[in-house]
């Protein structure tokens, strides 16, 4: 696996050698980016001036991932939070929803969660909108939050009699991004969810399109990973066949062990191509950044966490550029029809009827 360090001194060193050119001067030695203090504010800079640089491309539809594991403590939430401010830093319209009754992810966008704030809550039992209950965050514009109160803790309990309660979550994202203007709907909508399989992870998982798993570089990580796909399998199943598992994100890896590059490379070999190239490393600031009420890219801009969420970040947009077709054909190929087949929710946002259940076949979407 190549050392995140060495992709970020040579990326460094081409920008530069790009840099020396553009000026009609010669590039310094190589040597030099080896200065910490150097590629720490090289760092600083792409992350600072983000609006300044070439934006990550827009997706070819609406994607709207779960970010799931079973597994406490492997980096759900900080991934979230730092893909998402990531996403929007570059030009990228993203709209996270924290469906976590401990609040983390609101937490780390600063976004207020107290008793009585208006939350996913009152979307998934209550009779509000999304609309209604999303925040604005201080870490950029493009960036908006749907928070989570401790009432959230309650939820299944009171969702138990509820009539399609694991549809829930889906009808008022389906229904949020109906009601905005073309040029207002989210490019990315990420679902942060609790560290267990009840039911809000089920909304979660019938709610996404998609499904990105932080696994830490950890042995035990490993252990429930079965289990979380075979739940994934049975929501594909029963309740969306549109969903399926696109990206696994390495998290907490420490290069001075064996054991994560063992983990690294188990998991790369059984999974391939879903598995994103940038990996997290073990890093104090990421940490450090939510007691603050940010995430890393704005509380430590020049750290390593903060250049391996660009990174991851960035190959996550890239990956999104050919979704829609893959996605659609995947759909033809497994001869799914009528309503198991009911189209994700980013085409629903783009002119589709919204399927409701027992209903017939949805009508073929309207070309832009």
């Amino acid at each position: 696996m190549t050392d995140p360090g060495e992709r970020l001194r040579s990326s460094l060193a081409a920008d530069q050698s790009s840099a020396a050119s553009s000026s009609g001067g010669a590039s310094s030695s190589g040597a030099d980016w080896d200065s910490p203090i150097a590629m720490e504010a090289l760092r600083a800079t792409r992350v600072l001036h983000a609006a300044d640089q070439e934006p990550f491309p827009v997706p070819s539809r609406i994607r709207v991932i779960t970010i799931a594991n079973q597994k406490g403590g492997v980096g759900k939430t900080t991934s979230t939070v730092n893909l998402g401010v990531a996403l929007a830093l570059y030009g990228l319209r993203t709209l996270v929803i924290d469906l976590d009754p401990q609040g983390n992810t609101s937490t780390a966008l600063g976004v207020e969660h107290t008793v009585g704030t208006p939350s996913v809550y009152d979307a998934l039992v209550g009779d509000s909108t999304l609309s209604e209950v999303v925040h604005p965050t201080t870490a950029s514009p493009n960036l908006r939050c749907v928070p989570a109160t401790i009432d959230l803790a309650g939820a299944e309990i009171e969702l138990v009699s509820v009539v399609a309660r694991e549809h829930r979550l889906r009808r008022a994202i389906e229904a949020h991004i109906h009601a905005l203007p073309a040029d207002q709907r989210p490019h990315y909508v990420l679902i942060d969810c609790p560290p267990s399989l009840g039911l809000l992870t089920l909304n979660a998982l019938v709610a996404g399109d998609e499904v990105l798993i932080p696994i830490q570089c950890e042995y035990y990580a490993l252990e429930g990973l079965g289990q979380l796909l075979s739940n994934i399998d049975l929501v594909r199943a029963h309740l969306n066949p549109g969903i399926t598992v696109r990206t696994i994100l390495l998290t907490m890896y420490d290069g001075r062990t064996k054991l994560a590059d063992q983990v690294a490379d188990e998991v790369r070999n059984h999974f391939g191509d879903l598995v994103l190239r940038a990996v997290i490393p073990r890093n104090v600031r990421v940490s450090e950044a939510p007691g603050y009420g940010q995430s890393v890219l704005t509380y430590d801009p020049g750290s390593r966490g903060s250049t391996s969420y660009v990174e991851a970040a960035r190959e996550l947009a890239q990956r999104g550029v050919d979704l829609g077709r893959t996605a659609s054909g995947e759909v033809e190929r497994a001869g799914m029809s009528g309503p198991a087949a009911a189209p994700p929710v980013a085409a629903l946002a783009f002119g589709e009827s919204v399927p409701s259940p027992g209903a017939g076949p949805a009508r073929t979407q309207e070309s832009q």
